[in-house]
């Protein structure tokens, strides 16, 4: 019988973590920046635009730009030949707004982008990322995406 109960008590010891970590909303919010990003690196736009909210706004080193228009060219320069070869991310900081609801992440970029002309461009970038969590996920409400500007 002192074996049968121990037989179960280790079962459950051994079915059972040893850590169980709850994951907090910041660490939901860096792992949806951490994957948006790789969604972009690997070229996989459909994954890369879901992460948009509808009604998001853009803003890059040209302007405003409407997310449609952006999705289109995107699409557009994929199609074509070109490529992001490398988007490298990293000083990610995450700050929470009231109630756990909304976020904004701010980060730095080093990317690599294929144009279909074969020419290469190397952006080291800033971009700060408005979350909300609507309907129960993560999505992007807002971007400030800004490429350094190199010293002449």
């Amino acid at each position: 019988m002192n074996r049968l109960i121990l037989s179960l008590a280790l079962m459950v010891l051994v079915s059972t973590p040893l850590t169980s970590v709850a994951q907090t909303p910041a660490d939901e919010v860096r792992a949806e920046v951490v994957e948006f990003n790789a969604a972009y690196e690997r070229n996989e736009l459909d994954a890369y635009f879901g992460y948009y909210a509808d009604d998001a706004t853009l803003w890059f080193n040209a302007g405003r730009v409407n997310l449609g228009d952006y999705r289109k060219d995107w699409y557009k320069l994929i199609a074509d030949g070109g490529a992001v070869t490398k988007n490298f991310l990293s000083d990610i900081q995450i700050q929470m707004g009231p109630g756990d609801s909304s976020a904004i992440a701010t980060y730095a970029l080093d990317v690599l982008t294929r144009m279909p002309d074969g020419n290469v461009t190397n952006d080291k970038a800033h971009e700060s990322d408005v979350w909300f969590k609507r309907d129960g996920k993560w999505r992007i409400s807002h971007i400030h995406y800004t490429v350094e500007t190199p010293p002449q």
